[in-house]
């Protein structure tokens, strides 16, 4: 009777256990798109048996965390950009992690120095050029203001965060003045008004309207493995600037920690996870991003386009540049 009691006190205790475990839950909000996001939540929600719930949006949850407050459902932002990470940290909406996977996973200059934030993946601004129009295939963000390239040049708005990250960074290796003065020589080698997106920007090679183009590494595979865009990718190679020197310049999708969150254990478990070789390889492979955990390869057709010198510049350093390159871009008229 005894050893019957204890079996069933066994049960009880593994079933409530169990129970307990299946009931812990994950809330996100995530400016990434669920494409990318459920396939590397599903495996999360498989080997660990903690479910997770994603909000989905294209802008404005900064906003809603901070009218949400603490009553906030949210445990977890994943980011686009390093300007929207540093929106939150500005803002006090996320929290430090002290975690030594993170760490370990994550090299330092791709995370916050007081852990409030933590890369994923990182992706190059590169330099597209037409295939026929140019021979040259060094070059540097500096001499896109140079008078090689007068009328020669497309881009996106200089307000998007892409852009606004690249003049950062030229901000904090050569001064606001310097920068200034490369600012307005890019403006001067314009092609057109900046406008459209990424794609955009290829697309305009290949008709002809420019030589050469700004554009982040990943929407070039993206059009590569489209039959529709192909052709205009196709038509231009893709170039990463600064290789005899700093390197290119690159930037970031990331996560942190909500500063209410009530989920708090099970998130930072989600956040160890998205920094590991599993969760980093269905980056790379869906996104064709570049993975940020040492360990993992980029995929193929990413590592066709050859090894690169990547920028070392701290995060960090970028994002304090901000403002000022907002303040820079509205100086030039850069969108006028």
């Amino acid at each position: 009777m005894k050893s019957i009691i204890a079996v069933l006190a066994s049960a009880i205790t593994l079933a409530t256990s169990f129970a307990a475990v299946s009931s812990e839950q994950v809330n996100i909000y995530s400016y990434r798109q669920s494409f990318l996001i459920d396939p590397v939540v599903k495996k999360f929600t498989e080997t660990t048996g903690i479910k997770v719930n994603v909000v989905f949006a294209k802008k404005g949850l900064a906003e809603r965390l901070a009218r949400e407050g603490k009553y906030t459902k949210a445990d977890i932002v994943l980011t686009t950009d390093i300007s929207r990470l540093m929106e939150l940290e500005d803002k006090s909406l996320v929290q430090a992690v002290d975690s030594k996977i993170l760490n370990a996973n994550i090299p330092a200059h791709l995370r916050d120095q007081e852990n409030e934030w933590f890369a994923l993946t990182t992706r190059v601004r590169n330099v597209f050029a037409s295939k026929e129009r140019v021979t040259d295939h060094h070059i540097s963000y500096e001499e896109l203001a140079s008078a090689q390239f007068k009328g020669k040049i497309c881009t996106r708005s200089g307000k998007h965060p892409y852009t606004v990250a690249l003049i950062s960074s030229m901000i904090a290796h050569h001064g606001y003045d310097e920068a200034k003065t490369w600012l307005n020589g890019v403006k001067d080698n314009l092609a057109r008004k900046p406008q459209g997106n990424d794609r955009g920007q290829i697309k305009a090679i290949k008709a002809g309207q420019c030589d050469v183009a700004l554009g982040n590494s990943y929407y070039f595979g993206k059009m590569v493995s489209d039959a529709k865009q192909k052709p205009a990718a196709d038509s231009v190679n893709i170039l990463f600037p600064n290789q005899d020197g700093r390197g290119a310049h690159v930037n970031v999708s990331g996560m942190a920690l909500t500063k209410y969150s009530h989920n708090k254990e099970a998130a930072i478990k989600l956040m160890e996870y998205l920094s590991g070789e599993n969760a980093q390889s269905i980056y790379a492979e869906v996104n064709m991003e570049y993975p940020v955990n040492p360990q993992v390869k980029p995929s193929q057709l990413v590592a066709s386009w050859g090894e690169f010198k990547a920028d070392m510049l701290p995060m960090s350093d970028i994002a304090a540049n901000r403002k000022l390159a907002l303040k820079l871009l509205d100086e030039v008229k850069f969108d006028l």
